[in-house]
């Protein structure tokens, strides 16, 4: 008999993803989402393969009601996206903190000794060395500003997760993923919006090349993995990751955000200037993910960057119009 998977975040971008691939490899899945930010629609090549479960992370009720019964949890049920680490804080803590306790308490009450956990390159903020393992500090540097609100509901989740997990777990397993992109992937992350605000300034800008202001002076660094590479990676997670082990999935192509707004150019047909502007406080200059540790267990990353920015601007110009209002 297949093993039986609860994803919570199920519906998101990320999660959809996930969702796919386990019943592509013969899982039987359980989807438990409340749509606010997820979309049923990602898993339509898939509807009649899964049994989805609408509800609150928030709620215990809810959470207890989609655990009974599953042999595992996959936990990725969290608020993401910048703007809403500055807008809306206290949801992205109520969200992450009660969500990670309620999944813990429905494991414990329906006796599923294995669970994987979503996490985030966020919880170490500015590593002290690029590339950066799994054994980095986790850091909140200003408990003052919102934008760690999401760092530090991660940091929470995962003391949490391995924590219960001594005791409580078979298996408790942790993965960060590192800037995750992709088609679909929501509107509030810096590729979409470099690829619709570039895409509208195309049509109102002749110049050659075409003025692009960005946060920063472009310096700053990412390491970007396309979504298909990333779905490689938390399988292996899923399928070989050893108890209370944490894996950064990722690739390690350090690039500068000023080089990705050039490739977002690229993929649109035209040359860009960078105009350089403020960052917002608590940005981080550096971060790219050590991935020797996920290697081992035989990942390997397989897309360009050039390859992967070229499907998601594709995509995003192509629903351009169902971009939220500003």
């Amino acid at each position: 008999m297949a093993k039986k998977i609860l994803v919570t975040g199920g519906t998101g971008f990320i999660g959809s993803a996930l969702v796919r691939r386990l019943v592509k490899d013969g899982y039987d899945v359980r989807v438990f989402d409340n749509n606010s930010r997820g979309v049923e629609s990602r898993l339509d090549d898939v509807k009649n393969d899964l049994e989805l479960v609408v509800g609150d992370i928030r709620s215990p009720e809810d959470v207890s009601r989609a655990t009974a019964g599953v042999d595992s949890v996959h936990h990725l049920a969290f608020v993401n996206g910048t703007e809403f680490f500055y807008s809306k804080p206290e949801l992205v803590l109520e969200v992450g903190v009660k969500g990670m306790m309620n999944v813990l308490d429905a494991c414990i009450e329906h006796n599923v000794g294995d669970l994987v956990l979503a996490s985030s390159s966020e919880v170490y903020q500015t590593p002290p060395a690029v590339p950066t393992d799994e054994s980095a500090p986790l850091s909140v540097p200003d408990p003052l500003n919102p934008r760690y609100s999401y760092g530090g509901g991660k940091i929470i989740s995962e003391l949490l997760t391995i924590n219960y997990g001594r005791k409580l777990f078979e298996r408790a397993v942790i993965f960060r993923p590192h800037n995750v992109y992709g088609a679909d992937m929501g509107w509030e992350h810096v590729l979409p919006q470099f690829i619709l605000r570039m895409n509208g300034l195309m049509q109102d800008n002749d110049a050659d090349p075409l003025p692009f202001p960005i946060q920063g002076t472009g310096e700053e660094t990412r390491a970007f993995v396309y979504i298909d590479d990333f779905t490689d990676g938390v399988m292996n997670v899923v399928e070989q990751g050893e108890h209370l082990n944490i894996y950064h999935i990722g690739t390690q192509d350090e690039v500068a955000i000023a080089d990705v707004a050039r490739e977002v150019g690229r993929a649109l047909g035209r040359e860009i200037e960078i105009v350089p502007g403020a960052l917002q406080k608590g940005g981080t200059k550096r971060r790219c993910p050590d991935i020797t540790k996920l290697a081992a267990l035989g990942y390997t990353p397989k897309i360009s960057l050039a390859e992967g920015i070229k499907h998601t601007a594709d995509w995003y110009v192509a629903h351009a119009d169902k971009a939220p209002a500003k």
